[in-house]
């Protein structure tokens, strides 16, 4: 069964053209490090229909990474699934660490708690059932949240993605880094829009364009598009 898991994961994520270059990075690079609750979460996602929604795992090296270099100790992720992302997250901040967990469906988070649990980090996370708008504003209502964040993940409705980023500008640190998801959308960015069929992915396609556009302007922050999975960008508030 493992080797199907592998298989299926494998190229299941990657803006790579060439699968075995991306086989190559994951199973030199990226697997042999991997901890073995974050393989079976991926494991246990990799049969979902939707498991195309999981966090590629080149990506979430690269945000351990990054975790890792800010010594993020409290952190919010904004569309959770199965919980990829968030396990890695709670593996590497410290054991008195916190994370604010933001998903609309608790159903997907269901499939990855067993593991979450088992690997002893349950207590790290606040997970809350809810769209984020509405948690973030409340968040913001108490002014002792501001600026009191280390770390952000986004990961969830590309249309909000810049009402996320203007609320979480307000929650993250000077010195804080938000990372958000699908940033490059399968590459389609670089394509003309008038090649794109109309439908959901066209619409989404449209939502990144602009949120690419206003990061590259936002003098708050310094950024790094990193085509890793389907692309994350890695923003560092500076003022």
């Amino acid at each position: 069964m493992g080797d199907c898991v592998e298989k299926i994961t494998t190229f299941s994520k990657g803006l790579l053209k060439n699968e075995e270059l991306y086989k190559y990075i994951l199973e030199t690079s990226v697997y042999p490090r991997e901890p073995q609750p974050l393989k079976e979460l991926r494991e246990a996602t990799a049969p979902h229909p939707w498991a195309f929604m999981a966090t590629a795992p080149d990506a979430g090296q690269a945000i351990e990474m990054v975790l890792k270099l800010t010594n993020a100790k409290k952190t919010i992720e904004i569309g959770v699934f199965t919980g990829y992302s968030l396990l890695l997250t709670a593996l590497s901040i410290p054991e008195d660490g916190k994370i604010i967990a933001i998903d609309p469906d608790r159903e997907y988070y269901e499939i990855g708690f067993p593991i979450i649990r088992r690997a002893g980090v349950e207590h790290k996370i606040d997970f809350i059932e809810s769209q984020a708008l509405p948690v973030l504003d409340k968040l913001l209502e108490d002014h002792e949240n501001e600026g009191s964040l280390d770390f952000a993940f986004v990961d969830a409705d590309k249309g909000n993605y810049k009402n996320y980023h203007e609320r979480l500008m307000k929650l993250l640190k000077v010195g804080g880094v938000v990372v958000y998801d699908n940033t490059l959308w399968e590459g389609t960015v670089a394509l003309p829009e008038k090649l794109m069929e109309e439908g959901r992915k066209k619409e989404v396609r449209k939502n990144i364009v602009e949120l690419n556009k206003a990061l590259a302007t936002d003098s708050r922050i310094q950024i790094c598009v990193a085509p890793l999975g389907d692309g994350i960008t890695i923003c560092r508030r500076i003022f």
